[in-house]
């Protein structure tokens, strides 16, 4: 080929070339013009939702109002306490009222693998209640079916469409303390489902146990809010509109604070949605006008500035900490409710000192009187969820106080008041003790052990004066996550640092703290301790297979706190509960027990054995201080104590004193190695028969 005709053919190349590009931008010209034709004159203009799913949310409201004659529900649960359960069974007798077939499903029971895709006939609406448990993972009983369905969403081998007429939706249970662990299983399972072209048909419903957080005061108003959402989708028109709170989180009923839905969605549909100032932005296909995105940016500020300043004003407003399920719950136990954050029981070992038949083990180490000792605490809340809690997790969690805050002259006069109503009813019962009757109605000690974390109280040091100040001595238990608090203590009669495990990975293991910085706050807490005047006290809970293990470190946390005491006491099995995974396996014999505290003593020449309460499976070790001439003085003046405790009060902090201050001699029953193994002879032993006793204190 010459090089004439090389170039006439690349010329004629090039002239095509720009001809389909110039066709190209006249077609591309066309189709905006088209676009643009298509909007009506005068129609408001749209914007991009924060929310992208919502178009599609919409949709399949319609789509489940359409059907609602033939509509099934089907509740399916995972609970670790029984909440979600609870909730699931209210759904149910509503969906009776209604006449709504529904069905209620325990997930326990249930097997994705052979029925999932029965739930995709479009006749029926899934509603999933679920809860977020331990370090965010799920309910055990849902452990299986939230691993299903996490493999089925991520398995390139499964259709991605297989779950397209499903129609869901997640209502989560959880704690806003976690934070990034809140609601994890809720949101994940939502997620999943919509990965696998499931038709959400109501956005992901948060419900919020901390009060302080919950945009409606709680997870039962929580619930109540998206359960009236629920029947209005499921009904097709508004259901109580009287008695749906008019905002979740924002004044114009905005719920997208407490509903959500995962970031995953589908784009295609047109939506509006007003600014607040009554102008639109355009949105078609995802697609924004430039000229618009300033206004959206505009739009988004005055929202967020808006949803500041609500917020703001809520936080100004603290809410009780007791919500009338918590309530309920307590109060099934045993429990009497005084205000809105204490609480009162009477113990075991009251009734059987009333009896005769013996005191617990603060009567053998210590000398107090357990028919005169009221059982108490000023804060339900903690900043735990140990495994071994024998109040199986009914109380709240916080790390701080965010709640209404009750006087402490109502606490106590509430607390004596309920305390001695509580006393009274066993008078003319068989075998009740006369005089211990009567003086049973004196509380002379006072337990602040109840539940929760008594020091969490704002008022601590005024309530613990006013005891004082009725004579009744203090026996103050805390957590080891408040060290500020044990600092600005005032003078207790007996203060207790809860030592539940040795390490860091333990004690989260046992503990489950909320706190991120626990350990650090556990060592702390330990040399505030030390600081201390006034007698003070490890406490160790034994769980085997939990704890009992690393001795070493445990001999080196003494050398933090310097304990005047050491309670090693082996756990006590309170039964079956979802909330812990405990079983009579986990619980040591008290000759383990005693074993382990030998181990220990070992390794503390300050330290040796001093006292063993044989039927609360717990010993005692005291520093050798307590040891005078050869004979133990682990027991308590009181009488002393409180004329210290006034005499520093009334110097204003300047007239200090110390445990060796107001010690008494232990007698011979109470000491290590007596032939009563800590059993006051003066009481009658009762045994149980057919039955073992279990139970300590």
């Amino acid at each position: 080929m010459d090089e004439g005709t090389f170039l006439a053919d690349l010329a004629a190349v090039i002239s095509q070339s720009w001809l389909l590009i110039l066709l190209g931008f006249l077609g591309l010209a066309w189709l905006t013009f088209q676009q643009r034709k298509s909007v009506v004159p005068g129609k408001p203009k749209r914007r991009l939702s924060d929310q992208a799913s919502k178009n599609s949310d919409e949709r399949n409201l319609n789509k489940a109002k359409s059907s609602k004659k033939e509509t099934c529900l089907k509740i399916f649960f995972g609970t670790q306490t029984g909440t979600a359960k609870t909730f699931a069974d209210i759904i149910k007798k509503e969906a009776s009222e209604h006449s709504t077939k529904c069905e209620v499903i325990d997930l326990k029971t249930y097997d994705p693998e052979d029925n999932i895709t029965d739930e995709t006939d479009g006749k029926n609406i899934c509603v999933f209640i679920i809860s977020t448990y331990t370090e965010g993972s799920p309910p055990d009983d849902a452990a299986w079916f939230y691993k299903w369905l996490e493999e089925a969403a991520s398995d390139f081998r499964i259709q991605k469409t297989m779950l397209q007429d499903m129609r869901y939706c997640v209502v989560g249970l959880g704690n806003s303390l976690y934070k990034e662990r809140y609601n994890k299983v809720a949101r994940n399972i939502d997620h999943w489902f919509h990965k696998l072209s499931a038709n959400r048909v109501l956005g992901i419903g948060l419900l919020d146990e901390n009060v302080a957080s919950s945009k409606n005061g709680g997870i039962e108003a929580d619930f109540e809010f998206w359960k009236n959402r629920f029947w209005s989708m499921v009904l097709g028109s508004p259901q109580n509109k009287k008695d749906v709170k008019p905002n979740c989180g924002t004044a114009d009923g905005d719920t997208k604070e407490m509903y959500e839905t995962s970031s995953e969605e589908d784009t295609e549909d047109e939506e509006e949605e007003g600014d607040g100032d009554g102008e639109k932005v355009q949105k078609a296909n995802g697609v924004v006008d430039v000229e618009d995105i300033g206004k959206m940016v505009n739009n988004i500020k005055k929202a967020k500035a808006k949803r500041k300043v609500e917020d703001d004003n809520k936080s100004k407003e603290p809410r009780e900490m007791i919500t009338p399920l918590l309530r309920t719950s307590l109060q099934k136990q045993g429990y009497r409710l005084i205000g809105s954050h204490s609480g009162v029981k009477l113990c075991r070992w009251t009734k059987s000192m009333l009896r005769g038949r013996g005191g617990c083990y603060k009567h053998t180490f210590y000398g107090i009187e357990s028919h005169r000792c009221m059982e108490t605490t000023p804060s339900l809340a903690c900043a735990n969820k140990c495994v071994f809690c024998w109040r199986h997790h009914t109380n709240p969690v916080g790390t701080e106080w965010r709640w209404k805050m009750d006087d402490p002259e109502l606490i106590l006069e509430g607390a004596l008041q309920n305390h001695c109503n509580m006393i009274k009813q066993f008078k003319g019962v068989p075998g009740v003790k006369s005089d211990r009757f009567t003086e049973g109605l004196t509380p002379k000690h006072c337990a602040l052990s109840l539940v929760g974390e008594p020091i969490m109280y704002p008022e601590i040091n005024k309530f613990a004066e006013m005891l004082h100040s009725k004579g009744i001595s203090s026996f103050l238990v805390t957590n080891a996550q408040f060290p500020d608090a044990i600092r600005n203590l005032t003078p207790v009669t007996q203060l207790y640092v809860s030592v539940d495990a040795s390490t860091k990975e333990s004690l989260k293991k046992i503990d489950r703290p909320l706190f991120r910085d626990y350990w650090e706050r556990f060592l702390d807490s330990l040399k505030a301790l030390s600081e201390k005047g006034q007698r003070t006290v490890y406490r160790l809970t034994l769980v085997k297979n939990y704890n009992t293990e690393d001795i070493e470190n445990y001999a080196s946390l003494v050398s933090i706190g310097k304990p005047d005491f050491i309670e090693i006491k082996g756990v006590t099995y309170c039964g079956e509960s979802k909330a812990s995974r405990l079983t009579m396996d986990n619980v040591p014999w008290h000759e383990e027990v005693i074993k382990f505290v030998q181990d220990v003593v070992d390794r503390l020449p300050d330290y040796a054995i001093a006292s063993e309460h044989e039927h609360s499976n717990c010993v005692l070790v005291a520093h050798k201080k307590f040891q005078v001439n050869g004979d133990w003085w682990t027991w308590i003046d009181y009488d002393r104590f409180h004329e210290l405790v006034q005499m520093y009060k009334a110097s204003e902090g300047q007239k200090t004193f110390s445990a060796a201050d107001y010690m008494a001699q232990t007698p011979h029953w109470a000491v290590f190695g007596a032939d009563e193994r800590g059993f006051d002879p003066g009481e009658t032993r009762f045994m149980r028969k057919k039955t073992k006793d279990i139970s300590g204190c």
